[in-house]
């Protein structure tokens, strides 16, 4: 048999550097006596039966042994699955933890060394550029600076194609790429990358403060009974038993929920205890034009209640001077709520969701699917109290590309009032196109909090949230479920012909059970069972397992009705399966079209994370935690039986070349060598150690 080699395949740098990793990997074997072991007198039928991988006989090989010390000299921690013994050998000692303090004293004696020049000095070369001067807390020592910094990494800068020099000049780690006007005056960054939803600082401040207004969402909670003195109020979150929950503190969690206007709000909505009610100050503050009109703010104002003096709100904005009776409510009810026409419709049929995905789901891996074919993007899940809170490493996660033309956002809340609040203020701040409301996260931190598949076992609440942040805001409303919280106590089929009176403009439903998690294969006998029960006007849409286009068409066959399919995990460990499904076919894409969607990642990573030192080791760990899930693929020309099921488990097995061999491997070390062919060699002492352990591949039984 005619094997290719890592040599042929790849360019002559790229094969040089895959030449100085180490040792080559072994071709594969047309014996019999690899080591293949029990898979080789299994058919492939027996070994599908047992969720195992078909590979082709000659490609099997004995799983790789784990050496105690690592042959290289940087350290890597363990892999997903990797959490055997020989494999904690290779990892670093943990360090005990260090204290706020610590962590800020070293923080600020780091950013005074050489190697963390100051940003005005990098981007000009001249000290006199830095505004701070003296109390800047960053070096201004150029030529040490040149004297320890990394060498440059092999390619062309990333921010060439923008027109003016790049924004991080010296620091860049392609500068020797920059052309003679890199030291010219350049415009931010921000503009250069064509990224939108940017964090206003006067937002945040007033965040900060606690002096922010939300005046359309303190009208809602009037309206529906959900603001007020906490001592009058019953909870009725339980809607089977009618027992009383208990008072939960108001957190985030992540919710992803498609809400919609109905024709009328029911005041009979159970109460839930207003957490923030008193966090509006007596400033006011200016309205946005861009995002709201001013007739808008008006109106919801002058049928609150609130007075208004020549068609703007008067000084006390946001503030209402007199509590308007229940008889003023219920009048201007209709004039408060938006019409369903009034409001921007989605229509989710027939198009490729990729789905909000925590940790990897960042913007440059939305970019790479949107090449590949993806039509509609969400964003990672945000905590809504972290967003109330101000923080910027959560509203980052609302970051937009331009390329993204159908794009919405992901949130998760315990209550109507720091939900329908969110809700608020990011149709205010951001250009998104819905906002999805997560009740369906698995996660233990997110339900003890009484978020995510919480929410699932209080319906009213549900109810609540979905109403409440419907009518406060024109920008569609989605929310995101799971079949139930407990295991064959499926409870979405009860729900779900009232959830378009809600408001919500498409549901998603994903075919497990809390309990579940991601065990066992998705239950889509039960929801095809919700669509066919779901009123016409609400858009039903599946999750679980859609790993290739016959998935896809299995699904849409069965169930007509179904509006279209996320696609979750099948996007993680192969991107371009957006394009097998408009081309209908499996692509047996090969080791160097794999690793040019890599470099694309890594080059859309360093124009949203920095070409500096720091950005290049921000885009290479999260490159590792995606390659953590791109391991799990299996070529098609490898299997017996075609298309792959995400729930195989994987043997080892020797690829068509050396490339495809590494990319199977499910050793983090290996991920670091990958890692190093696009952005260079990693730094000494580095380490690896992923955020998700998924519990869906048993590192027992594979092989």
């Amino acid at each position: 048999m005619e094997t290719k080699t890592l040599m042929d395949e790849l360019p002559a740098a790229t094969a040089t550097a895959v030449e100085q990793l180490g040792t080559p990997l072994q071709p594969p074997s047309s014996n019999a006596d690899d080591g293949g072991v029990s898979q080789e007198f299994r058919t492939p039928e027996e070994l599908v039966a047992k969720s195992i991988a078909p590979v082709k006989r000659e490609y099997l090989r004995p799983p790789p042994s784990r050496p105690s010390t690592n042959s290289n000299s940087n350290n890597t921690t363990v892999g997903v699955e990797n959490d055997d013994a020989a494999e904690a050998e290779r990892a670093p000692l943990l360090k005990d933890k260090k204290s706020k303090r610590q962590i800020k004293r070293e923080r600020r004696e780091e950013q005074k060394s050489p190697l963390h020049l100051c940003p005005g000095v990098a981007k000009s070369g001249k000290v006199s550029a830095c505004p701070y001067g003296d109390k800047c807390r960053f070096s201004h020592d150029v030529e040490a600076f040149k004297a320890v910094k990394p060498a440059d990494i092999e390619g062309s800068c990333p921010f060439l194609v923008y027109e003016g020099p790049c924004s991080y000049g010296l620091a860049c780690r392609f500068a020797g790429t920059h052309r003679d006007d890199v030291s010219a005056p350049t415009e931010n960054l921000p503009g250069k990358s064509s990224e939108l939803n940017f964090f206003n600082k006067d937002t945040q401040k007033l965040l900060w403060k606690n002096k922010m207004k939300f005046p359309k969402a303190e009208v809602t909670l009037k309206l529906l009974g959900l603001k007020g003195n906490p001592k009058d109020k019953t909870l009725a979150d339980n809607g089977e038993n009618g027992q009383v929950a208990p008072k939960e503190p108001a957190t985030d969690t992540k919710t992803d929920s498609n809400v919609v206007a109905n024709d009328s709000i029911s005041p009979s909505i159970s109460p839930e205890d207003n957490v923030d009610g008193n966090n509006l100050a007596d400033d006011a503050r200016p309205l946005k034009k861009a995002k709201s009109s001013v007739n808008e703010i008006c109106s919801s104002q002058v049928s609150s209640g609130l007075s208004v003096q020549g068609g703007v709100p008067d000084g006390n904005f946001g503030v209402n001077k007199s509590e308007p009776t229940a008889d003023t409510m219920t009048d201007s009810d209709k004039s408060l709520k938006l019409h369903p026409r009034e409001k921007k419709l989605i229509d989710f049929r027939d198009k490729l969701y990729l789905a909000p995905l925590t940790t990897v789901g960042n913007l440059p891996f939305r970019r790479v699917c949107k090449v590949l074919g993806a039509d509609v993007t969400c964003g990672e899940m945000a905590m809504c109290t972290n967003l109330l809170q101000g923080q910027a490493a959560e509203w980052a996660l609302l970051r937009r590309h331009s390329s993204e033309n159908l794009f919405g956002v992901q949130i998760c809340g315990s209550y109507p009032d720091t939900v329908t609040k969110t809700v608020e203020l990011i149709e205010q701040e951001c250009s998104v196109d819905f906002i999805d409301i997560n009740m369906g996260c698995p996660i233990d931190v997110v339900v003890n909090k009484g978020a995510g598949s919480a929410l699932l076992t209080k319906p009213m609440r549900m109810k609540s949230v979905v109403e409440a942040a419907s009518s406060t805001v024109g920008t569609p409303v989605t929310i995101k479920v799971r079949t139930a919280y407990f295991e064959g106590k499926n409870r979405i089929d009860s729900l779900i012909a009232d959830m378009g009176s809600w408001g919500a403009t498409a549901v998603t439903i994903h075919g497990r059970s809390r309990q579940q998690r991601y065990s066992k294969p998705a239950d889509w006998d039960y929801v095809y069972q919700c669509v066919r029960k779901a009123p016409k006007s609400l858009q039903v849409l599946g999750n679980g397992d859609v790993f290739s286009y016959v998935d896809w068409n299995n699904h849409k066959t069965e169930c007509p009705e179904l509006s279209t399919c996320m696609i979750a995990r099948g996007a993680l460990v192969k991107p371009w399966i957006f394009t097998e499904i408009k081309e209908q076919r499996h692509w047996d894409i090969t080791s160097g079209e794999r690793l040019d969607i890599l470099k694309d990642y890594a080059r859309f990573g360093l124009q949203h994370w920095g070409s500096d030192s720091k950005g290049v080791e921000t885009t290479r760990h999260f490159l590792l935690e995606w390659l953590g899930y791109t391991c799990r693929y299996i070529p098609v020309g490898l299997l017996d039986i075609i298309p792959q099921k995400i729930n195989w488990r994987s043997p080892s097995y020797y690829g068509r070349d050396d490339l495809e061999t590494l990319m199977a491997s499910d050793s983090a070390a290996d991920w670091v060598r990958i890692s190093e062919l696009v952005l260079g060699k990693v730094p000494s002492g580095y380490s690896f150690a992923p955020k998700h352990k998924s519990k869906a591949y048993d590192r027992a039984e594979n092989g």
